[in-house]
C-alpha cells in the first residue's frame, strides 16, 4: 500500500505490521463481525438494543462497501419484538395488537412499484389464511435513505411491516412459529411462481412471534439511521445480535445481509454445494408429527437463490422448527472432530455418530 505525503510531494510506502507479540501476518483473515450483546436474566431494555448498535458501529471495519464508500456490503440487528412499541404504532393506524406472543410480525421487503407490491401482499395475505391465521394489517416501515450510496438506493426495496394473528387451535407459541414458518414459505412459493415483474425484490426477513430483523445493503454506520424505529425509546430487548457483512461467496443484496431468521454467521461454508444436493435429495422423505400433511409448505427446504449462509439457515430453521432444540441441531449441522476424539464421553460420541447417519457436517 503507497501513500503521497502531499507536505513533501513524495510517495510514502506503508508496510503492513511485521510478526510481533501475539501477531503473525499468516493469521490475516477478510470475514464479516458479529457481536451478540444480552441480559443474562432476560430483562428487557433500551440499554440492550443501544449497546447492540454500538457494537455494530465498532465491527464496521470488519464490513465491507464496493466502489461507492457509502454502500455496505450489508449491516443488521435481531431483536425480541418490542411489544410497547408496536402495540403503539399499530393502534396509530388502527391496528389492534393481541397479546405479547399471540401476534406475530413480519418484516417484508417488497417491489418499489406500487402495483406489484400490492399483489405480493395479496400472495402473502391469500399464504396466511391458507394456514389458518390472519392478517392484522400492514405498516410502512419509517426509513431514511439520507446519505446512501447510489447502488443501495437503486436497489434499494419497499420495506414493510405485516402484523399476523395467531389462529383458533394454534396450540402454544412453538407452534404458531411453525405455523409463521409455513406462511413465510407458502407466500414465496406463491409470489416466485406468480408474473409480477418485480417478484425478485420479495423477501421475508423475518416473520415471528418473537424476534424481529432489521437489516439492509448498508455500513455499519448507516443502520441506525436508515430505520428511525432503532432509536424509540420503547423499542426494548433483552438480546441484540448484529452483524457486519464482508461480502465473498456472494455479491451484496438488500436480502442477503445479516442476521437472517435464526443465525449472522461470519465465515465461508466452502462444503454448500454438496450440503445443497444432500438436503434436496433427503426431502421426498422428511417427516414430522408437528408439520403433519403441512409439511410440504416447506419445500424446497433450501431456497438456492440465497447466500451459504442463508443456505444454512434453511435448514437450521427447519430442524428447530421440526421439535429439535437450537443446541441440538447445531450439532447435527456442525458436529465436533469426534472421530479421534480420546476424551469425548461415550453418549456424546454416540450422539454424533448417530446423526452422522442423518445428515453430513
Amino acid at each position: 500500500m503507497s501513500s503521497r505525503d502531499n507536505s513533501s510531494s513524495q510517495w510514502t510506502h506503508i508496510s503492513p505490521p511485521r510478526e510481533q507479540g501475539l501477531y503473525h501476518p499468516s493469521h490475516e483473515r477478510d470475514a464479516c463481525g458479529v457481536g451478540l450483546v444480552v441480559d443474562v436474566e432476560g430483562r428487557k431494555s433500551n440499554r440492550i438494543v443501544r449497546n447492540g448498535i454500538q457494537v455494530l458501529e465498532n465491527l464496521a471495519h470488519r464490513g465491507a462497501c464496493g466502489c461507492e464508500e457509502n454502500t455496505g456490503d450489508g449491516a443488521g440487528i435481531l431483536l425480541q419484538i418490542p411489544d410497547a412499541f408496536l402495540r403503539n404504532v399499530g393502534g396509530a393506524l388502527g391496528i389492534s395488537l393481541p397479546g405479547p406472543e399471540e401476534y406475530g410480525v413480519g418484516m417484508v421487503f417488497l417491489p418499489q412499484d406500487s402495483r406489484d407490491a400490492a399483489r405480493c401482499e395479496q400472495l402473502f395475505e391469500q399464504a396466511v389464511s391458507m394456514l389458518g391465521q390472519s392478517v392484522l394489517g400492514w405498516r410502512d416501515v419509517p426509513v431514511n435513505p439520507t446519505g446512501l450510496g447510489k447502488s443501495a438506493v437503486l436497489s434499494r426495496p419497499l420495506i414493510r411491516q405485516v402484523f399476523v394473528a395467531r389462529g383458533p387451535g394454534v396450540a402454544d407459541t412453538a407452534a404458531f412459529e411453525r405455523k409463521l414458518c409455513l406462511v413465510r414459505r407458502a407466500a414465496e412459493k406463491l409470489v416466485f411462481s406468480s408474473d409480477i415483474e418485480g417478484r425478485d425484490q420479495f423477501y421475508v426477513v423475518s416473520l415471528s412471534a418473537r424476534t424481529v430483523v432489521y437489516k439492509g445493503m448498508l455500513t455499519a454506520e448507516q443502520l441506525d439511521s436508515y430505520f428511525p424505529d432503532l432509536s424509540e425509546l420503547t423499542v426494548v430487548s433483552a438480546l441484540a445480535l448484529v452483524h457486519s457483512r464482508f461480502s465473498t461467496n456472494t455479491f451484496p443484496s438488500w436480502s442477503r445481509a445479516h442476521p437472517y431468521r435464526m443465525i449472522a454467521h461470519n465465515g465461508e461454508i466452502n462444503t454448500v454445494r454438496g450440503n445443497v444436493n444432500w438436503m434436496s435429495a433427503r426431502e421426498s422423505i422428511l417427516a414430522s408429527p408437528l408439520f403433519g400433511d403441512d409439511i410440504k409448505h416447506l419445500h424446497p427446504v433450501v431456497d438456492q437463490t440465497g447466500s451459504d449462509s442463508s443456505m444454512f439457515d434453511n435448514v437450521l430453521e427447519t430442524l428447530v422448527m421440526g421439535g429439535r432444540s437450537l443446541p441440538h441441531a447445531m450439532m447435527m449441522m456442525i458436529p465436533e472432530p469426534w472421530h479421534k476424539h480420546k476424551t469425548m464421553s461415550p453418549e456424546k460420541r454416540a450422539f454424533y455418530e448417530y446423526h452422522s447417519c442423518l445428515m453430513e457436517p
